[in-house]
């Protein structure tokens, strides 16, 4: 299909009147922000191929009108390349984003009969285990009509082929299986799982990075008696090793990813200081509180950590009214939560006033507005403050949905990622445990062929790294910097090329119609387009804007699985 739209543009291109200048715009990026001559746009149309973007319509109008701006130009002429995808094209034009702009609708299309794909995959444990059974849990779709025969996905681990299961789709078209398998060496592990799809090709496979022996660890420092569901939830998890103490005991913190306080009715100076060094180490410090009359007690200690405070407390039974499904604790870490699900409730608990210093983020939070658990951010660390204590006489919260998975987060996000399957294209970053990396010992992006410094920052105790600025071309790839330890990283398509349901022509043209909307056929329609003498850009003779929206995408309909491609960075 992408071939298809180059040759329809390419004629196009050739068959405009001498001097005219054009510019290209893919699901990418624009080729050129200045407008080029036939030769330079046939050069540049020439070159386009296959990318993991996915770009929507609005993406493009915007940056078409952007260039316009930038060009003071009073319109222009947007011939537009597609196969108006669904989830890609919108139903209703907008008349802001068309906004001087003439719409030449190109359909490009060919006759998919189906497609099957891995949708996602996670891991039924929070690490791999080495030497013992591990379960994968893998999510497949099919769009369209099947060819009758059961799919096949297949599980390979560094290259080996490990186990493989049929694929039954259900009535809504999807199949959910678990495969078990077992690693016998401890590092990272390279999980790739594929599906015979003779149809459509580039989403047939999902890859997974993973690190076996990742040793999570948390210690819990409790005032008086151990919590016994502090300890019922990390027996949840196999991977954890928790240790406890008294707050009067000495112990190195270093070693840990989570230090809990359980029952705590007193926060000194001494314990303040230690806990705001600990949290300056990008360390990850959790506090329950006891029941106690003297704030004074807990809000010297807190001074020293940042702009904290009890003020009060509150001895009405209350239900948390919201959750904060944006923050670090929920995102990513619920596959779905149910709409039906009871927040806790709480008998009592403390009035916290925290000022701006000290980046306070809700995460379960009271009508009133008054936090349950609150997320702080005084330094390069977090601080995860609870108002009321971890015991059923002050609250169903360690009896509830959210208890164990939030403990078992605040533990893994602290030491870095052990589990990566990142969707090229995504803005988030990357988070890495690296301490010795700096500005004269960047972390690298490596592959075969491949070395890359993608864009990175400091954050807590190791680095943000951006990769969607870095790579689009899916596979493994590891980050490493000179002296510190490396992490692969496991990059997959945008599954949003993989749905591939088309707008009806007949309807879509109904609801885009209008004075500045037009629709063609076939490339013998706008072969002359470009010939007219009056021109929307004034500056120029004619600006032809070709938008190839997401066919660089969907043209790995025709590419090779295993094509091999030099990825630079944008």
């Amino acid at each position: 299909m992408l071939d298809m739209a180059k040759d329809a543009a390419r004629v196009q291109i050739q068959g405009a009147a001498p001097g005219t200048k054009f510019l290209i715009l893919t699901s990418d990026r624009p080729l050129s922000y200045q407008p080029m001559p036939v030769e330079k746009a046939v050069g540049a149309l020439n070159a386009v191929d296959i990318t993991s973007v996915s770009r929507n319509a609005s993406s493009v109008f915007s940056t078409v009108q952007g260039l316009m701006q930038s060009e003071a130009a009073e319109g222009a002429d947007l011939y537009y390349y597609s196969d108006f995808q669904r989830n890609a094209f919108p139903a209703q034009a907008s008349e802001g984003q068309l906004n001087q702009v003439k719409f030449h609708g190109i359909p490009v299309r060919t006759d998919v009969a189906s497609n099957v794909f891995i949708d996602t995959a996670f891991l039924t444990s929070p690490v791999l285990h080495t030497n013992q059974s591990n379960r994968l849990v893998v999510r497949s779709k099919l769009v369209g009509k099947g060819s009758g025969d059961a799919p096949v996905v297949q599980l390979s681990i560094n290259g080996q082929v490990k186990t493989a299961a049929s694929l039954s789709f259900d009535e809504k078209n999807e199949s959910t299986d678990t495969l078990s398998f077992q690693v016998n060496t401890a590092g990272w592990q390279r999980l790739m799982l594929t599906v015979a799809d003779a149809a459509v090709r580039y989403d047939d496979t999902f890859r997974i990075t993973a690190r076996s022996a990742s040793n999570l660890s948390v210690l819990v420092l409790n005032e008086s008696q151990p919590n016994p569901y502090i300890q019922a939830a990390f027996r949840a998890y196999n991977g954890f090793r928790m240790d406890q103490k008294k707050t009067s005991e000495q112990a190195d913190w270093k070693q840990y990813n989570l230090i809990i306080f359980n029952g705590i009715t007193r926060v000194d100076e001494a314990l303040g200081k230690r806990v705001a060094e600990a949290l300056q180490q990008g360390q990850s410090i959790c506090i329950f509180p006891g029941r106690t009359t003297n704030l004074d007690a807990l809000n010297t200690g807190l001074s020293r950590i940042g702009d904290i405070r009890f003020t009060g407390v509150d001895t009405a039974m209350q239900t948390a009214a919201t959750l904060q499904q944006g923050s670090e604790l929920v995102r990513d870490l619920f596959e779905r939560i149910p709409e039906n699900v009871q927040l806790p409730v709480a008998n009592w608990h403390y009035n916290i006033r925290a000022g701006l210093s000290a980046n306070q983020q809700s995460i379960l939070s009271f009508r009133n507005g008054d936090p349950l658990l609150a997320q702080y951010s005084p330094s390069r660390g977090k601080l995860y403050l609870a108002s009321t204590s971890a015991d059923l006489q002050s609250g169903n919260f360690p009896g509830s949905y959210f208890f164990a998975p939030f403990l078992y987060q605040m533990t893994a996000q602290s030491k870095g990622g052990d589990v990566y399957a990142i969707t090229a294209g995504e803005a988030l970053p990357v988070y890495l445990p690296m301490t010795n990396a700096g500005e004269r010992n960047m972390v690298h992006l490596y592959a075969d062929g491949v070395d890359i410094i993608p864009p990175q920052r400091p954050s807590g105790a190791g680095l943000d790294v951006y990769l969607a600025q870095a790579v689009q071309q899916p596979g493994f790839y590891t980050l490493a910097a000179s002296g510190a330890d490396s992490t692969a990283i496991a990059l997959n398509q945008n599954r949003a090329e993989s749905y591939l349901e088309l707008w009806n022509l007949d309807k879509l043209k109904e609801n885009w119609s209008g004075s500045n909307i037009m629709w063609s056929q076939d490339a013998s329609v706008v072969a002359g387009a470009g010939q007219h003498t009056d021109s929307s850009f004034p500056l120029w003779k004619v600006c032809v804007i070709l938008a190839l929206l997401m066919l660089a995408a969907e043209s790995y309909l025709l590419a090779a699985a295993n094509r091999n491609q030099t990825v630079a960075p944008q």
